[in-house]
């Protein structure tokens, strides 16, 4: 059996979901053999996904977005490295309850690609998600040699609203490693830096922004791509180009150094050898905190359902909530899915007891479905105690 999942946010890494959903599948089969693959969508936990999958963890100190220092992981391996925007940008290292969609700055992710570069990756791996930032990718430029350069020559301050006072930009200075090196940035192509999808008016009320300020970071992203296609000689389209609004417009700031743009998945499970995994398994489980009508767009479970019926594996997904469309899923792939709450119950408590119940839901959704044959669950000794079983669908 494969476990392919992705984090419970604010509840379970994807490491820790793999070894619950496992503890869960031995209650069933003692001897059942398990692979764990940690999947990740390009935020947070994307690191620790890489390291799961034979990756070498290596840890700097950065530039957070509030300007303060943090410790911040990269990983590496044969000369590729993989770059989670999120250690060192993410909304996870703003204090609770503390926003600045104007000022936060990327200023870290572009340290932490420095840092590949020097550690001798030649290909980097960027993933984006989990983005406390709105500056699109500006300091992660100012970090890599780039000089933004106000109406006297002066060097911009950071943050997103800075960018409305930008006259010049001066690549000149940008670290001269960055042409021989390959860089792809995971991002959601349905993420675009301007316009009415534009990433300030879609996400910057959730990173604290007001209607004026979100107007204003909408201004400031234009400008700045205007600037980036004029002073850098950017052919692709900056402005509503697939990706470029991925972690506050950082993806619209590397594809103007020459990055490539591309659908997550595309770029981070190849890496883990997910399709040769998909083949070998009897039955793959998958989860994510939400199971809704958002799943197919670009979720991991979707993905990794879509890859399991390539080599025809039933799926079966673990969610910690089910909403509105849920039944969607069945589209690209999943067989059976299963909410892990045994009743309702405050977000507070499902959230400190979600290992708990993701192997109790382990345990009742495959004595539930009874998958027959396929699987090596029928010789299983029964487990004393008794489960109040969520829906199997």
């Amino acid at each position: 059996m494969l476990i392919a999942a992705d984090k419970f946010k604010g509840s379970l890494t994807a490491v820790q979901v793999a070894e619950r959903v496992t503890a869960g599948l031995h209650r069933v089969a003692p001897g059942v053999a398990v692979e764990a693959l940690p999947v990740a969508d390009g935020g947070d936990g994307t690191v620790a996904a890489a390291v799961a999958g034979g990756f070498e963890r290596r840890e700097v100190r950065v530039t957070g977005p509030l300007g303060n220092e943090v410790t911040a992981a990269y990983a590496l391996k044969d000369g590729t490295a993989v770059v989670e925007m999120a250690e060192a940008s993410g909304l996870q290292l703003l204090p609770e309850g503390v926003f600045a969609p104007l000022t936060s700055t990327t200023y870290g992710s572009g340290e932490l690609i420095r840092a590949a570069l020097d550690a001798g990756a030649r290909r980097i791996l960027v993933g984006c998600g989990d983005s406390g930032t709105s500056d699109g990718g500006a300091g992660a430029l100012q970090a890599l040699g780039a000089r933004l350069l106000d109406l006297d020559g002066r060097e911009l301050p950071r943050g997103g609203r800075e960018l409305t006072r930008l006259n010049r930009i001066d690549p000149s200075g940008i670290d001269p490693r960055l042409a021989d090196t390959e860089i792809r940035v995971a991002c959601n192509p349905y993420n675009v830096l301007c316009g009415e999808r534009g990433v300030a008016r879609v996400f910057g009320p959730q990173k604290g922004a007001t209607p004026a300020q979100v107007e204003q970071l909408a201004a400031a992203l234009e400008h700045w791509a205007h600037l980036l296609t004029r002073d850098l000689h950017v052919r692709a389209d900056l402005f509503e180009g697939p990706g470029t609004g991925a972690s506050g417009g950082l993806g619209a700031g590397l594809a103007a150094l020459g990055a490539a743009l591309l659908p997550r998945f595309d770029v981070l499970l190849d890496r883990l050898d997910l399709d040769a995994r998909l083949a070998r398994a009897d039955l793959v489980i998958t989860a994510e905190g939400a199971l809704d009508h958002q799943t197919p767009r670009g979720k991991v479970p979707a993905e990794v359902a879509r890859r399991a019926k390539l080599s025809g594996r039933p799926v079966l997904v673990l969610a910690g909530t089910i909403g509105a469309g849920a039944h969607a899923v069945r589209s690209v792939g999943v067989d059976a899915y299963s909410s892990i709450l045994p009743a309702p119950m405050s977000m507070t408590e499902a959230l400190g007891r979600g290992g708990e119940f993701l192997t109790d839901a382990t345990e009742r959704a495959l004595r539930m479905i009874q998958l027959g044959s396929r699987l090596p669950l029928q010789a299983a000794a029964p487990v004393s105690g008794t489960h109040r079983p969520s829906s199997v669908r």
